[in-house]
């Protein structure tokens, strides 16, 4: 097995570390990560200027790691078509400090260096372990290595985000198949004025608290399941074609009456 790795927290984050090490027992790891922190990069692409690389070496047996100037998504990008020996068998983004759940996926580098890997026609899991304090990293990379084996057994790709509850072991209840929950933040600009007079912004926001939908990532977390949640490339809205057929007939007759 051949596993390209990645992250946003940086190529130093003690998450994609203990990752590394739960996968070199299965086969050869490629790190490729930025080399600082890209939290909430999201799906972006270097374009305008040149991704620089560094081979930072060798750490145990079957661990070799690179770190780049680039966001998540480049890190997949040269890993694959450049540094790696061959396509990789799995592209395996995290493990995250911090949740990625409902919402917030639209944002999240983690998930975007996945979906790139999909994007390189490989299957790919983001994984996150959600806590921000006092994370335990032994569990969250047992758990993760589990389901990366597993994963390896299927026969189609797959793209999948993964949220570990931070917990030991034994309060772990299992696994859930969950589908996207709703993340609403509310004070999410903040304006300020630096010592010239002139304005700054700091983009943040208060996470409001709702009860999270049975079915939902955010509900599996609060019940210490770990959450696994299939996403698509594929954002149509299939019911939103159904309800714009009136509209498309309006557009048409206007456009007839030219």
């Amino acid at each position: 097995m051949l596993f390209l790795l990645t992250n946003d927290d940086g190529v130093d984050s003690p998450g994609l570390e203990h990752l590394a090490l739960g996968l070199s027992v299965h086969g050869e790891v490629c790190v490729v990560a930025p080399e600082r922190e890209r939290s909430a990069a999201g799906h972006s692409i270097t374009m305008h200027k040149p991704i620089r690389v560094r081979y930072k070496g060798e750490r145990g047996e079957r661990i070799r790691v690179w770190e780049t100037s680039g966001s998540p998504a480049d890190c997949v990008v040269v890993g694959v078509f450049d540094l790696l020996p061959r396509k990789p068998d799995l592209v395996v983004s995290g493990i995250n400090l911090g949740p990625n759940l409902g919402d917030d996926l639209t944002y999240s580098g983690t998930v975007s260096g996945a979906l790139e890997g999909f994007l390189c026609d490989v299957s790919a899991l983001a994984i996150s372990l959600t806590t921000f304090e006092n994370p335990n990293w032994e569990v969250a990379s047992q758990i993760a290595t589990e389901i990366v084996r597993a994963t390896m057994n299927l026969h189609s790709m797959v793209l999948l985000n993964v949220n570990v509850p931070n917990c030991t072991l034994d309060q772990i209840r299992g696994f859930s198949l969950t589908r996207l929950g709703r993340r609403r933040y509310r004070s999410r600009l903040t304006r300020r004025t630096d010592p010239f007079g002139r304005p700054y912004y700091w983009i943040g926001g208060i996470l409001e608290e709702k009860e999270p939908e049975p079915g939902t990532d955010g509900w599996a977390i609060e019940n210490n399941l770990v959450s696994i949640t299939p996403i698509t490339l594929d954002l149509t809205d299939y019911e939103g074609l159904k309800s714009l057929e009136p509209l498309r007939q309006e557009l048409e007759e206007l456009f007839s009456r030219r």
